[in-house]
């Protein structure tokens, strides 16, 4: 059994974070080889691992080629050296000794999960990461904290729509069957349609409990996409390159259209503005999302980066 655990760096030096990844992984109870891709780095992020992580595969790309790039190209690397199972893990994130093996026990009994992840906690280990602790909420993964809350017998595993992929436990089943991340998201939100992808082909996504990792974010400034506007055309790309949509790109694009009348004649600057925008992003980008629509029901269109 071969395991790789697939980390994306990008000026991984802050806060030791590459050097707090790796050796948290080199020291689990079950051996796990790293494939590291850096995304152009300005820091001295590649000759620190060249130099302090030798055994390491590292990939060196000369641009940025995003969060699910960067990982299509770990998968393709760890495909061809015969990979049984991948580990993506973010740079700024650790594991505890046993999560690769707790997660890979649990994969083996549970083989209709395509995603297991670990429990997130945030950097310093004291808390539930935010984000984390919003995908687990009573509607979207039931029972978790009822079980918790209650201390009452824990599931093997627990079914979730959605876990964020800085701990994510792909077995070679799903990328045979759900393909590699999609080229539509260069950062942020490629996890949430690998998920839809998921569900499409009657896969779930699994939090497994008592094995943890700690993600150190908490002190992240906000990037550019953040705004408003940015959130809002990243979530229509999502939605529209879910193959579980129940609308059409250009049902929505027509509905844009209408919005813009009915702002424009009520005089509502801010709503026409806003509707403006979002209709004309639809608008260029209409071919790649229904391409993407398309790619998203064969993985066979998602081949490795």
């Amino acid at each position: 059994m071969k395991i790789f655990t697939i980390v994306v760096i990008y000026n991984g030096l802050k806060n030791d974070w590459i050097k707090k990844c790796f050796d948290s992984v080199l020291s689990s109870s079950i051996k796990s080889e790293i494939i590291a891709i850096d995304n152009n780095s300005t820091d001295e992020s590649v000759s620190y691992i060249e130099s302090n992580f030798p055994n390491v595969h590292l990939i060196k790309n000369n641009v940025n080629m995003g969060f699910g790039g960067a990982n299509n190209q770990g998968f393709k690397l760890g495909l061809d050296l015969k990979g049984d199972y991948f580990f993506l893990l973010n740079q700024d994130a650790t594991v505890e000794t046993q999560t690769l093996e707790v997660l890979i026990h649990t994969s083996n009994k549970n083989p209709d999960f395509f995603v297991l992840s670990p429990i997130h906690r945030n950097g310093l280990g004291n808390k539930l990461d935010l984000s984390f602790s919003k995908s687990i909420a009573p509607h979207l993964c039931p029972d978790f904290y009822s079980d918790y809350v209650l201390d009452q017998q824990k599931k093997d595993i627990y079914e979730a729509d959605f876990i964020c992929a800085a701990g994510w436990l792909l077995p070679l089943k799903s990328l045979q069957k759900v393909g590699g991340f999609s080229p539509s998201f260069f950062h942020y939100a490629e996890d949430d349609n690998y998920c839809h992808r998921v569900k499409y082909y009657n896969g779930k996504i699994g939090v497994v409990p008592n094995t943890f990792i700690n993600h150190d974010r908490e002190d992240r400034k906000p990037s550019t996409y953040d705004s408003k506007l940015e959130h809002e055309k990243r979530q229509y790309v999502l939605w529209t390159s879910n193959p579980l949509r129940k609308i059409s790109i250009e049902l929505l694009i027509k509905q844009y259209r209408n919005k813009k009348v009915k702002y424009l004649i009520l005089r509502d600057k801010i709503e026409y503005r806003k509707a403006k925008e979002v209709y004309n992003f639809l608008r260029v980008n209409e071919k790649l999302i229904n391409d993407n629509y398309k790619k998203s029901i064969s993985c066979k269109d998602y081949e490795f980066l």
